[in-house]
């Protein structure tokens, strides 16, 4: 039997953790952060929910121990890898597969959700912003569904 895993993706907070982002977020087993997380009260937050795995965005302390540039984490029988994606300038799917090994990328940045499947099978995502609205984008986060190496992506707008 394969045992299957939800991972919430949050990115984006810029130190704002709304009500329905924790909504959204009920029933995960863990939440990845993908960065410009604005502070320790948004980690504190989430992790009433679940336990946290995030990395460092642009407008967090880069030498905050908590917070690496990136992490990569099993999930059900795939690996997960996690970065803001500013350390590729303006991030696309195409350079995260070329620079990165696992088969799920989750990235933030551009606060722009996005799902894309490479033709080996690999996913990247990118779960939106969920902090203040900004660029005429409605706020979001993700739900990623790992079961065996299935992997399925629901966008939640806040």
């Amino acid at each position: 039997m394969t045992s299957s895993m939800v991972v919430g993706l949050v990115s984006d907070t810029h130190g704002q953790v709304r009500p329905e982002t924790i909504s959204a977020l009920q029933g995960v087993q863990l939440i990845v952060h993908a960065g410009d997380v604005g502070g320790a009260d948004v980690l504190r937050a989430l992790k009433a929910v679940a336990p946290v795995l995030a990395v460092s965005g642009n407008v967090d302390d880069r030498d905050d121990p908590m917070l690496p540039r990136e992490r990569s984490v099993p999930v059900g029988d795939l690996m997960l890898h996690v970065s803001h994606g500013d350390e590729l300038g303006s991030p696309k799917p195409e350079a995260l597969l070329a620079r990165y090994a696992a088969d799920i990328l989750v990235y933030g940045h551009t606060h722009r959700p996005l799902e894309f499947r490479s033709p080996d099978g690999r996913l990247v995502v990118n779960p939106g912003a969920a902090g203040p609205r900004r660029f005429n984008l409605l706020p979001s986060v993700a739900r990623l569904t790992v079961a065996g190496r299935q992997v399925h992506v629901e966008f939640i707008e806040l």
